[in-house]
């Protein structure tokens, strides 16, 4: 007999279709859904981010959606912190947790905890802040790429505030992240997971993806930018994010609409890549073969959340 709680992690790249597997999944098992998206933390960004809207969530609560507003500093400590709160809650309410999303770095700060690295460096910071201002964001990620490789492979060249920690934790101790990363961590204890990932073929995959982006636009991504421009710094991390990058570049005329939908295409299927390279290094990962037919998905996920159950009592 486990004395450990269960839990159940449902991930995979962008449109996969966790969300909608999740959802079904926590209705069969009393569950309440955890969101592990970067992204989806922030209010008003909506489209976006494919953020689950009320309608669509058939009456499952969901936790960590819309807890800060965009121009507000978010981080994986912050994250930790409030993704566990939202689990112990749910479990002494007496329901299942379902953590679901695609951002590894936020799923391992909540069950495999953070290490302990350096503290941040505003001398430092200032001074890459400044290399990013004058030559760009893939000037830094170029030089963090020759000093630790694997964090860079993980960094996209756009994402200036992860590059500055990886490449400030190396300044400021000589040894990379990913060295870091390796050493104990405060994990979450007591609790049992069960990972589920979804597997699309990557041709199929791509197609959704790119699909995904010209609904996107079409359904008023630019409305929902100008709207948050119009209320929040320009410069705030959270518009770093694709899809909302490429649109306030149309709006500053630096791109046309044909191509702000292709460069969003093109940048996240690269983010899809970097999905699927983090996932592949968990072997506790148990992978579901998508198929066209959603029913067969969903009943091989329920007999193995089943399985996976009766073990733990």
């Amino acid at each position: 007999m486990s004395k450990d709680i269960p839990g159940i992690v449902i991930l995979g790249p962008t449109a996969s279709g966790k969300s909608r597997l999740a959802i079904e999944i926590a209705r069969r098992f009393s569950g309440e859904i955890v969101s592990c998206d970067a992204l989806q933390i922030y209010r008003h960004m909506n489209i976006g981010t494919a953020k689950t809207q009320r309608h669509e969530m058939q009456g499952i609560p969901h936790h960590m959606l819309d807890v800060r507003d965009p121009g507000e500093d978010f981080s994986a400590g912050d994250y930790q912190r409030m993704g566990r709160e939202a689990i112990q809650d749910i479990h002494e309410r007496g329901r299942l947790p379902f953590v679901v999303g695609g951002t590894g770095f936020y799923l391992r700060a909540l069950i495999d905890g953070l290490f302990q690295g350096p503290s941040r460096s505003e001398e430092l910071r200032i001074r890459m802040r400044r290399i990013i201002q004058r030559r760009g964001s893939k000037t830094l990620h170029r030089a963090l790429r020759k000093v630790d490789p694997q964090s860079a492979a993980r960094i996209a060249e756009m994402d200036g505030e992860r590059i500055i920690r990886a490449y400030e934790v190396y300044l400021a101790t000589g040894k990379t992240m990913s060295w870091w990363q390796g050493q104990p961590r405060d994990a979450l204890s007591g609790y049992r997971w069960l990972k589920l990932g979804i597997h699309v073929p990557r041709q199929e995959l791509y197609q959704r993806i790119d699909q995904r982006a010209e609904d996107m636009f079409a359904s008023g991504l630019l409305e929902e930018v100008r709207s948050l421009i119009a209320r929040f710094p320009k410069e705030s991390h959270a518009f770093k994010a694709i899809g909302y990058r490429q649109a306030i570049e149309y709006f500053d005329g630096t791109l046309t609409l044909p191509r702000a939908i292709d460069e969003t295409k093109k940048q996240s299927r690269h983010y899809a890549k970097r999905q699927l390279t983090w996932f592949r290094a968990d072997p506790a990962i148990a992978w579901l073969k998508d198929s066209p037919d959603p029913k067969q998905l969903h009943d091989e996920a329920v007999v193995l959340v089943d399985e996976f159950l009766e073990v733990m009592k």
